[in-house]
């Protein structure tokens, strides 16, 4: 699997790059930012995926998260991918926001014309997940995952299901019961079928209500958000998780909403939450 490079650049010490290759999982051209911090000149450095929301791509965290700094300083490895297969032949709902190209929602859909591109489950868990580990100066053996929003709830659901392959996990603002939610359910049939028992192994009430586990969850909530009442709701994942063996650590703050200003503000709490559990 070829890669190739579209843009490196030094930050902080370290190398932030861009990054295109095929998929054959997607079926079409991916792209992908990683940054690789200072320290891996020298020796093997964990690895933190990082998730991104609906009409995102691996862009809007590389320019506006503000997470370089402090990864060169902890010695991290970040990995961003896209949200979504992307192409000409790639099916899309241009007129929906919820649905098609940058609304994947990290699932591998089962119903035409979705299933042939839309896998980005298998895309971020097998198929980049082999890439980074062969491309880059990664030990594998420590990894984390985060994401906002869309890429909260892939972040949960992963972990959830591969407690045995990530030390750690967080979110911003994340969508903890997509199949429930006003702004997924419709992507959720069409990419998954009427059926919503289909839908239960990527919503992340469902698989902690089906008995998935992970030891501990940092999430952190904008009060001001838009999309608190119906879209987000994480207080459904606490009360899902309040008597089994999983703490939640949540974090709601006054005034902040759905962007990256408030993804930026905290991102380095986030960044120490992994560190910390990566390095043990």
């Amino acid at each position: 699997m070829e890669l190739k490079i579209i843009s490196e650049a030094a930050s902080h010490g370290g190398m932030q790059g861009v990054y295109a290759h095929r998929s054959e999982v997607c079926a079409c051209d991916m792209t992908f930012a990683v940054f690789v911090p200072p320290q891996a000149t020298s020796t093997l450095c964990p690895v933190l995926w990082y998730l991104s929301g609906l009409t995102c791509t691996h862009a809007n965290v590389m320019e506006k998260g503000e997470y370089r700094r402090l990864a060169s300083e902890l010695g991290l490895i970040v990995v961003c991918p896209d949200t979504s297969p992307r192409g000409e032949d790639v099916p899309d709902e241009a007129a929906s926001w919820q649905m098609g190209k940058g609304a994947g929602f990290y699932l591998d859909a089962t119903q035409a014309p979705w299933s042939k591109n839309y896998n980005m489950y298998s895309y971020v868990t097998k198929e980049l997940t082999e890439l980074v580990g062969r491309s880059f100066r990664t030990d594998m053996s420590r990894q984390g995952i985060f994401g906002h929003s869309m890429g909260g709830h892939g972040a949960l659901t992963i972990a959830l299901k591969h407690p045995d392959r990530f030390r750690s996990a967080s979110a911003f603002a994340p969508i903890v019961e997509p199949s429930t939610a006003d702004w997924s359910i419709g992507a959720f049939e069409k990419y998954l079928g009427p059926d919503r028992n289909d839908w239960r192994k990527y919503d992340a009430v469902a698989l902690v209500e089906d008995g998935m586990t992970f030891p501990e969850f940092l999430i952190d909530q904008g009060l001001a958000d838009n999309f608190l009442q119906t879209g987000l709701r994480p207080w459904l994942l606490e009360e899902a998780a309040e008597d089994k063996d999983i703490r939640i650590t949540m974090r709601n703050h006054e005034r902040y909403d759905h962007s990256y200003y408030f993804i930026s503000t905290f991102m380095d709490d986030h960044l120490h939450w992994h560190a910390e559990r990566l390095k043990r």
